[in-house]
């Protein structure tokens, strides 16, 4: 009886030296460190260690703990694995989202900041035709890409896009009286005036139309009245100079 009650009692002790039963050991913070530096503190403190993913980041060392399982300080049997996440030296690759009922800035650029890119405003211009913050032109390193998007442009993860997008045209202008003047004349005036020309009428008389006068225009000219930028003025030509004019 003694010999069999001495023996279960060594087996008890035995299993709980195996086991380490009751005892854990706290779990250094390895995120920041190299790989190298990582691994040989887990060993010195009784722990194995394996790289469980590696991602690209901007910034990042490729090496470098960006992640660990467990958790720093957390408490944890001895000889238990430490699964690490690293930064890798190669970036991916990803494809720009297509434009293609996806043009508004805003929400193409959210999807830009999803894939790891970064998106920025190069510049804004005044379209009446479109509405604000819609895209005109996508650059990347200085080239226009954006026929190239349709067909699956990549860039590689924490590039630059540049965009150009409308803005809101809120200016109004002055209607310019171009009665009188010749084609290529009211053409300046309405240019200058940041306008455009519309419709252009001949009557029968128009052999040179860059010399032939206009005799009306639509909108038709009001001191008092205004257009937005951008906006049409169309001309009704004729080719000798109209009555009233000097």
């Amino acid at each position: 009886m003694a010999v069999v009650g001495a023996f279960v009692l060594f087996t008890f002790w035995w299993l709980k030296c195996y086991t380490h039963h009751g005892e854990s050991v706290q779990v250094p913070n390895f995120v920041g460190m190299g790989f190298r530096e990582a691994t040989v503190k887990a060993e010195a403190r009784g722990f194995n260690v394996v790289i469980n993913d590696s991602i690209y980041v901007l910034g990042k060392p490729p090496g470098v703990v960006l992640l660990q399982n467990p958790k720093p300080e957390s408490r944890v049997k001895e000889g238990r694995t430490i699964y690490l996440t690293v930064a890798k030296r190669n970036p991916d690759i990803v494809r720009l989202p297509n434009l293609v009922g996806n043009d508004d800035y805003d929400l193409y650029s959210r999807k830009c900041l999803r894939l790891g890119l970064k998106p920025r405003v190069l510049m804004r211009v005044a379209d009446p035709k479109l509405a604000p913050n819609t895209i005109v032109a996508v650059l990347f390193r200085g080239d226009t890409i954006t026929e190239a998007i349709r067909y699956g442009f990549e860039v590689e993860m924490g590039s630059e896009i540049d965009f150009i997008v409308s803005e809101q045209v809120a200016l109004v202008v002055e209607i310019p009286d171009c009665v009188c003047l010749t084609y290529d004349a009211a053409r300046f005036l309405l240019s200058a005036s940041n306008l455009n020309v519309g419709a252009v009428i001949n009557d029968g008389t128009v052999v040179d139309q860059m010399s032939a006068y206009v005799w009306r225009q639509s909108p038709p000219y009001d001191p008092n009245g205004t257009l937005r930028v951008g906006e049409q003025v169309d001309l009704y030509l004729t080719q000798e100079l109209p009555a009233g004019c000097r």
